[in-house]
């Protein structure tokens, strides 16, 4: 409960980095890159003489954990925005802490989870128990805190890091405000404490490549798309590289390649990725397709 300590709104960043968002057509809810829309805003309400708390968006609306499936045949359910004329248990969530990120658990042991993959999964969010490894961590979310309640003491640094209260007293909010904002991209260990520094600071962020990827058909086809997927990725790993590719489309057992800039076919990569940090694009492909059998992947790009 300390990332909520004293909260009065957050914002939540997935693992894809995405802010949970509530959709204008006040039922529906996703994961949209743009942190600074009203829409990423979550007001807080704690449940007295509990550990949950419930998540209201712009619309007045709650965070809901419903009984409708996402898909036919799949085990996520849909996560939407209602008003409910009782306020039960599936508008309530607990959070639970995990490093320097938090879960929320239904009361039912189900996890509010961002997923990736492809369309309809992509940006799409749904309450579920992860069962396969690479997809553990889309349970996992930073916590922005945007607004703190007037007057309040917060939390010391060393006593959020611990985990357990601190033993001096805190320091109060400046009364000069009824509320301070902070920035929207803040860092994991910042993310994780109520109010710390300057109010809109932006503090430094890790250093990385931005990797642009692209998921083909079997022929090695893909849609072009103006906007495409993207992350940041510290490292020149291969292997790293497809592992992290793997968690984000959700597929298995892939090869990554890129395209000639010659004659537009494809090539995989076999080697270490460049050592600067230049962005890259990459394309997805199953090696079991037939791209990936050296149908239209040359040995060596032209």
């Amino acid at each position: 409960m300390e990332f909520f300590h004293k909260a009065k709104a957050v914002r939540l960043r997935s693992h894809h980095d995405k802010y949970l968002l509530a959709e204008d057509d006040e039922e529906s809810v996703c994961q949209d890159r743009n942190g600074s829309s009203s829409s990423t805003r979550w007001t807080v309400e704690f449940v007295k003489d509990s550990n949950v708390v419930r998540l209201k968006s712009c619309y007045n609306k709650y965070l809901t954990a419903s009984k409708v499936a996402f898909l036919l045949g799949m085990t996520g359910k849909k996560v939407l925005q209602t008003l409910p004329t009782r306020l039960d248990s599936s508008i309530e969530w607990e959070p639970i802490r995990d490093g320097f990120h938090v879960k929320l658990k239904t009361r039912y042991g189900q996890f509010l989870r961002a997923n990736g993959g492809l369309p309809p999964w992509r940006n799409s969010v749904t309450h579920d128990i992860p069962h396969r490894t690479a997809t553990q961590d889309w349970v996992l979310w930073e916590v922005d805190i945007v607004e703190i309640q007037v007057g309040s003491p917060l939390p010391s640094p060393s006593s959020v890091a611990s985990g357990s209260a601190s033993e001096s007293p805190s320091p109060e909010v400046p009364s000069r405000s009824t509320s301070e904002h902070m920035s929207p991209r803040l860092s994991k260990v910042e993310s994780s404490i109520s109010f710390t520094g300057s109010p809109g600071s932006t503090p430094l962020r890790a250093s990385g490549r931005t990797i642009h990827f692209s998921v083909a058909d079997d022929d090695g086809n893909i849609e072009e798309a103006i906007d495409l997927p993207s992350f940041t990725f510290n490292g020149n790993s291969l292997f790293e590289l497809i592992q992290k590719l793997e968690e984000e489309t959700g597929l298995n057992d892939i090869v990554v390649c890129s395209r000639s800039p010659f004659n537009g076919k494809l090539y995989p990569l076999r080697l270490q990725l460049p050592p600067n940090n230049m962005a890259m694009h990459v394309v997805v492909v199953l090696s079991s397709s037939k791209v990936a059998k050296g149908f239209l992947i040359p040995e060596n790009p032209e």
